[in-house]
């Protein structure tokens, strides 16, 4: 947990394709001032508009994670996203020339280790958290995601697929950026032959190839490579709920928990954790110390 906001020390460069439209797209991330937090910026576009990446932004969850404003969209954002939270980069401006991130490697491994080669700068400024004070839940056909009183920012996931080689997995982890590097960020999105023929038929999916996801049949992984993790599906899940929940715009101090949810169902429990004002405060470092000295049930979990 940090006291104070931070930033990159110099800007990091990527070529890569989208997946899902398959263009080739430039992305730099630039240091940002406090108290901007994360926008995106399209270069490519008269004017070069700005999204914020905020929650009440989004505009489609349907394959991706998508933010968009006065008609100018910015594509499957969370593996970015992801990683700039997940190594508590609270600044930046992402430029991009075209709509849709690059996919890179289909986990947030190459913007990780860039970001951390250019070194991350400490700001003149308080980070603020959002403190969960008292259980936030979001339950419905059959997913559920919940957020409860903790000392520091915690998710525990679990997924459930048919798929032999899958099954129920469950995976939990005490969020910091070291923690990030070595059991995350290196998790690639995954998805199967038989769907992904399906979407590639009707012109989505366009850039998806083994290159860039853990491809299954229907007996197991035929990348070549084999998994990076034995549970590599559910790390994944975390890495895209850590992009997601990053779109609340500050850092949360609480511990996450889901069973079988996506982009979609994490977005609509954004829109409940902000409607849930009694639920949570906004804290500065030393007011979170404070706060867990004089309620200490604050940090149960």
């Amino acid at each position: 947990m940090y006291a104070k906001q931070r930033t990159l020390l110099k800007p990091v460069y990527f070529s890569g394709v989208g997946v899902h439209s398959g263009k080739k797209v430039n992305l730099t991330i630039k240091p940002g001032p406090a108290n901007l937090g994360i926008q995106f910026r399209r270069v490519d576009l008269p004017a070069q508009p700005t999204i914020k990446a905020h929650f009440n932004k989004v505009v489609d969850t349907s394959l991706a994670t998508v933010i968009g404003e006065g008609g100018v969209i910015v594509s499957t954002i969370e593996h970015l996203m992801s990683c700039l939270a997940g190594l508590s980069v609270d600044n930046a401006i992402v430029e991009m020339d075209d709509y849709e991130t690059p996919i890179m490697d289909g986990s947030g491994a190459e913007f990780a280790e860039a970001i951390i080669k250019a070194g991350i700068a400490e700001q003149n400024a308080p980070r603020i958290y959002f403190v969960v004070t008292s259980p936030i839940e979001l339950h419905e056909d059959g997913k559920s995601v919940g957020l409860y009183p903790a000392s520091h920012f915690k998710i525990t996931c679990t997924i459930d697929f048919a798929h032999p080689l899958i099954k129920t997995q469950t995976y939990s982890i005490d969020l910091t950026p070291e923690r990030f590097l070595s059991d995350i960020c290196r998790a690639r999105t995954f998805g199967f032959l038989q769907e992904l023929e399906y979407m590639q038929f009707y012109g989505l999916a366009k850039g998806g190839s083994l290159d860039n996801a853990v491809i299954l049949d229907d007996k197991g992984v035929i990348n070549t490579e084999g998994l990076r993790y034995p549970n590599e599906f559910v790390r994944h899940k975390i890495l895209d709920c850590i992009g997601d929940f990053s779109l609340l715009g500050m850092p949360v101090l609480g511990h996450a928990m889901l069973y079988k949810s996506g982009h979609q169902f994490n977005h609509k429990f954004l829109e409940k954790f902000f409607a849930s004002k009694s639920s949570w405060e906004t804290l500065t470092f030393e007011g979170v110390e404070r706060l867990s000295k004089d309620r200490p049930e604050t940090a149960a979990r």
